[in-house]
């Protein structure tokens, strides 16, 4: 499939989503081409995984990555995809200094039919390029990045576990690589593309629950920061955190914001909670993207799934603590959950708030909805059930020129 029939069926089906509609649609003019793309394959391929035992996330990396490089003088170089190796950076880098650098995470699964697909890369893509412009790193074209990973899946396809939870995970990174120490916009910039294949968050088909820790005196993001961007930064001040959270007993952080503690974001997943609300309709409600939370891929896909179903009221607002407290004594509490790429749902059981310890009926009412969402996603990832909105992606398969 070309870049123009990627980017006509892009506009025609996948642009009116709320969240996407605010976000950059520009592209540099310079932008590197999927058509100029080339390959070198590995002399040195790696052994794969032993499909006996489990997969630890992050820790295996298939044989190929996508490399494209950028400077001021000349634009993006010609993508390539290569052999797996390490990168050679300046001592000086800008993204070592300032952490000017962002990342993505997506996922690849390999259907009943072995056919491999990524699940709505198009909102990586959206989310990536809105990133890269709050850095002021170098714009590029989202369709034609896109289909060059598709090109790297592909070549790595063998690479994809196709047992049970399993999943490729795709990590593309843009970073500042200005051999300078000086503040400012970077004058080189790389682009790279790696691949991992994953086990599943829990094992089989179950879901374990969390507990949380709610302290407001840390803080994750705040209005007019870069909290609804995937920044590097944004994730290496928030170990600190966990780590007091294991302290006092809890698995993940529940981040607050402002004098009125409202709810943001648990651990790196966005929060949903399931109840009656106050005015007696069953709702679904997770915090608005207002500028501090993230706008995740499976949070989008919860909400479009929820809206489809119609059974009942699904709200993006703001929730404080006072409010969920008084929620829980009226007993109006069902379900409260995370979402992410790595996880997909998450239920959560518990949550330590100003020395109390906070019990979330999630796991006592079946969760019936996490349950839901879990096995719909899965149906959509693994299963390849038709569904009318066109959630998965199947790389392509035209040759790659080979110099």
């Amino acid at each position: 499939m070309a870049a123009a029939a990627l980017r006509q069926i892009w506009t025609r089906k996948f642009l009116p989503v709320p969240w996407l509609l605010c976000g950059p649609r520009r592209y540099d003019s310079s932008s590197f081409k999927a058509a100029d793309l080339q390959l070198e394959m590995t002399q040195e391929p790696h052994k794969k995984p032993d499909p006996s035992k489990p997969l630890l996330f992050g820790k295996t990396f298939t044989d190929h990555m996508l490399m494209v490089e950028w400077n001021r003088e000349k634009g993006w170089g010609q993508p390539r995809i290569q052999p797996f190796q390490n990168l050679t950076v300046h001592p000086a880098c800008s993204a070592l200094h300032y952490s000017l650098q962002l990342f993505e995470g997506m996922k690849a699964f390999k259907g009943r039919d072995q056919c491999v697909r990524l699940f709505r890369p198009w909102l990586n893509m959206d989310r990536m390029l809105r990133s890269a412009l709050r850095l002021c790193l170098p714009s590029f074209d989202k369709v034609e990045l896109l289909q060059c990973i598709c090109r790297l899946v592909e070549v790595d396809k063998d690479w994809v576990p196709d047992s049970s939870g399993t999943s490729l995970y795709v990590r593309p990174v843009l970073i500042g690589n200005e051999p300078s120490l000086g503040v400012g916009n970077p004058t080189r910039a790389l682009l790279f593309v790696i691949l991992c294949p994953v086990g599943a968050y829990f094992p089989g088909d179950a879901l374990s629950p969390v507990s949380l820790l709610a302290d407001p005196s840390f803080i994750r993001a705040w209005v007019g920061g870069v909290g609804d961007y995937k920044l590097g930064g944004n994730y290496g001040p928030t170990v600190f955190v966990q780590q007091e959270a294991l302290k006092k007993g809890c698995e993940q952080v529940l981040w607050l914001y402002g004098p009125d503690h409202q709810l943001t974001e648990v651990g790196t997943m966005n929060i949903f909670i399931f109840w009656t609300h106050e005015d007696g309709a069953l709702e679904l409600v997770t915090p608005p993207l207002d500028g501090v939370i993230l706008p995740g891929v499976v949070r989008q896909s919860l909400l479009d799934l929820a809206r489809t179903w119609g059974e009942f009221r699904v709200a993006e607002r703001k929730i404080t603590m006072k409010e969920f407290l008084q929620a829980l004594e009226d007993g109006r509490v069902r379900e409260v959950f995370g979402s992410g790429t790595a996880c997909q749902v998450c239920p959560v059981h518990r949550i330590l708030y100003q020395g109390k310890h906070l019990h979330i009926p999630t796991m006592e009412n079946g969760p019936e909805l996490i349950l839901r969402f879990h096995k719909e996603l899965k149906a959509i990832q693994v299963r390849c059930t038709c569904w009318e909105m066109g959630w998965m992606l199947v790389p392509f398969r035209t040759e790659i020129h080979i110099p």
